[in-house]
């Protein structure tokens, strides 16, 4: 029998049993039980508890049957992908396809990994309901394949159907920082992601406006940085645990140009920059852009008796 994320198992040879939290391969899988240990086991030496299904699986639509809908009435758009954790097993998160439209969707989804591919889901989503279509270990983010969705719309009503749609995501740590919300048809609280977002319309004429704004009016645009920006990761992101070196410094990267673009944008006198010691990589990456910046006059540490050896003051020109 095959095991799914999620399912509630019993082992066959001793008094345990917990939810499947992790698959390891096609003969082992991990179980976590109400001790909130992982313990893995032959998948053959578990058998599954029927009764016990998750909210997800509890909340799901049936297939309903199809009728005419009035012309006005039909929604064309809103195709959503969820993320919802599981409410027995919170380290494992099921992945919903939500149809909010009026469109009958065929939808073949695939994960691709090191240009492996594999098939996780075909099928027909009706109007206003919403499918499980994958399942992974929240822990294991780092190494989950890289989904796409190809859909196709379909109605046997007098409408014009959208053009096939196609999403791919390799989904990061930075996709399940925010807050969870109440997900539409299913009422689950999770994370969501619209696959038919609406095209960008430029105004070319604003955008022309843009380039000949003058430097107050730029300075109302750009907002005004206080004088002490502090680069340390936990003060930029919430989810900086799941981030690596590079993505981190990256980030403390873009918010110190941001910053110092701001601050001389607003003709600033000075601004100081706290990156802290550490391994001194920050602070070296930060005094060689100081040092490129024609609009930087000079740049020195902060002072020492507030701060040791980790902030740089920038004197603006």
């Amino acid at each position: 029998m095959k095991h799914k994320l999620g399912d509630f198992v019993r082992f066959i040879d001793e008094k345990l049993e917990g939810y499947v939290t992790r698959i390891i391969d096609e003969q082992m899988i991990g179980v976590t039980g109400d001790d909130g240990f992982e313990i893995p086991v032959m998948a053959s030496k578990v058998t599954s508890v029927y009764g016990h299904m998750d909210d997800a699986k509890e909340a799901e639509p049936k297939a309903a049957t199809v009728t005419p809908i009035p012309a006005g009435e039909f929604i064309a758009r809103g195709v959503y992908f969820a993320a919802v954790p599981d409410s027995r097993a919170s380290s494992v998160v099921h992945f919903q396809l939500i149809n909010t439209t009026s469109f009958q969707l065929l939808v073949s989804l695939y994960g691709e990994h090191d240009k492996k591919y594999k098939g996780e889901f075909a099928g027909i989503i009706q109007p206003k309901t919403s499918v499980q279509v994958y399942s992974a270990q929240l822990a294991d983010l780092q190494v989950w394949p890289k989904l796409s969705v190809n859909i196709i719309y379909h109605t046997a009503q007098n409408v014009q159907p959208p053009s096939p749609l196609t999403y791919s995501e390799k989904f990061k740590a930075k996709d399940f920082a925010g807050a969870k919300q109440k997900l539409p048809v299913t009422g689950l609280q999770g994370w969501l992601f619209r696959l038919d977002e609406d095209e960008l319309v430029i105004d070319a004429g604003k955008l022309k406006e843009s380039f000949f704004k003058t430097a107050e009016e730029k300075a109302d645009i750009v907002s005004k940085p206080e004088n002490e920006v502090d680069l340390h990761i936990e003060k930029l992101r919430d989810d900086y645990h799941f981030l690596s070196s590079a993505e981190i410094l990256k980030i403390q990267l873009d918010h110190f140009n941001k910053k110092l673009d701001a601050a001389i944008v607003h003709q600033l006198h000075e601004i100081v920059f706290i990156h802290g010691a550490g391994n001194g990589i920050l602070r070296h990456e930060l005094h060689k852009a100081l040092g490129r910046n024609n609009k930087v006059q000079t740049f020195m540490d902060a002072r020492k008796e507030k701060f040791g050896y980790g902030a740089t003051k920038a004197v603006l020109k």
